[in-house]
């Protein structure tokens, strides 16, 4: 087996493990609120390890990406680490109970929207080098844009806005409305990139 596939599969696998994390997460925030706890901690989990692993998978691509567009790429792989960050500390905040879930989800939408440029730029370089199909391509370019809706969020999150009657409409909605691509759309472009990786 060559580097190249060797790196190939582990892409492939981080991918995958993005998706899976991303899911899992989706099926733990309904059941939140149907149930109630202890699933939104676990959502919560599922969200923080779901953006780590997006930036695992960044740097890899990164790392194997050619010279030619060195610079975009390299700004794409720091909004995707940014944004796992800021995923992050979202989640640490709601888990360790220093800030609510409305701020919480604040942080979450800003960082998977720096996660959706990443996406974004990813997808449109393949597309104009058909490196992967190119319907998956377009897929990532419309999951990338929805959930760069989060970036709305960004100015809650400087306010110290943590609840949903004092942030505006703007906030609340359309922020939120990032979260179609984070929870749901994310994670399938996911699993179908890795297991693209790993047929062949």
């Amino acid at each position: 087996m060559t580097v190249f596939n060797l790196s190939s599969n582990l892409i492939g696998w981080v991918s995958i493990s993005v998706g899976m994390a991303g899911l899992v997460g989706l099926v733990f925030i309904i059941l939140f609120f149907s149930k109630g706890q202890p699933f939104g901690t676990l959502n919560d989990i599922c969200n923080g390890v779901a953006a780590i692993l997006s930036a695992v998978l960044a740097w890899l691509l990164f790392a194997q990406g050619s010279a030619e567009s060195r610079v975009l790429s390299l700004i794409a792989l720091i909004l995707a680490t940014v944004g796992a960050l800021v995923v992050t500390i979202g989640s640490v905040l709601v888990i360790s109970g220093k800030t609510g879930w409305f701020k919480a989800g604040l942080y979450i939408a800003a960082g998977n929207a720096l996660i959706g440029l990443w996406l974004f730029g990813l997808n449109y370089s393949a597309l104009n080098s058909s490196s992967w199909g190119i319907g998956l391509a377009v897929f990532g370019l419309i999951v990338g844009i929805i959930m760069a809706l989060g970036l709305v969020s960004i100015p809650g999150i400087f306010s110290g806005i943590d609840s949903q009657e004092s942030a505006s409409c703007l906030f609340s909605y359309v922020g939120q409305a990032g979260g179609l691509g984070w929870l749901f759309l994310y994670p399938i472009w996911c699993i179908l990139f890795g297991s693209i990786l790993l047929l062949r």
